[in-house]
């Protein structure tokens, strides 16, 4: 056993133990990225029960069940945007066992997979209610929004696409994190693997 102030082995300066007790980079980038990755993944969960929330008056009419406090809102029509973004929570699972088992290809499935489901009902919704949302920040003072052809949810009294338009943010915020998260993974592991074949 080493004492202090005693004598030093000879040919070490005493600090050869530091490279032992780093981390290699690319596992730390590793264990950041996937934590990051995990909170993306549980605001994509929120998204998506605010979206079932807004989806359950046209679910509850499709199963014949009237419940009065939910018609009271006056809930819009869905489009088909919504239940087609709503799959996209389904992609969590391929993300979350790339993240736990290291996998590059489950986390190139998820990555695609956000890219197409994600984004792209996304892009029609800001498409389709970009007039409504023009039209609202162009509006004049005096004129009356109920006079114009905008169309408004009473329940918030806004306009629904600048409502939409907030989801919008929302959503394309946590997707794009989600997607930086998972390519720093995916670059991590390709990296740890070309060192493990180098050591070889």
């Amino acid at each position: 056993m080493a004492t202090r102030g005693g004598p030093m082995v000879l040919g070490t300066d005493g600090a050869d133990f530091e490279h032992r007790q780093r981390v290699a980079e690319h596992y730390q980038i590793s264990a950041l990225n996937k934590s990051r990755l995990k909170y993306c993944i549980f605001f994509h969960y929120l998204l998506f029960f605010v979206m079932l929330a807004k989806l359950s008056a046209d679910i509850l009419d499709r199963l014949d069940i009237f419940i009065l406090e939910i018609e009271e809102l006056q809930i819009p029509q869905p489009l088909w945007w919504e239940y087609f973004w709503c799959l996209s929570v389904l992609l969590s699972y391929f993300g979350l066992s790339a993240a736990r088992k290291n996998k590059i290809l489950d986390m190139q499935k998820y990555m695609v997979g956000l890219s197409t489901i994600g984004f792209i009902p996304l892009l029609y919704c800001f498409f389709f209610y970009l007039n409504d949302v023009m039209d609202y920040l162009y509006l004049d003072e005096e004129t009356d929004i109920d006079d114009t052809d905008i169309f408004v949810w009473q329940v918030f009294g806004y306009p629904y696409g600048v409502l939409n338009y907030g989801f919008i943010l929302m959503a394309l915020q946590v997707h794009l994190f989600s997607l930086f998260f998972a390519w720093n993974l995916i670059k991590a592991w390709r990296s740890r693997g070309s060192i493990t074949k180098k050591a070889q």
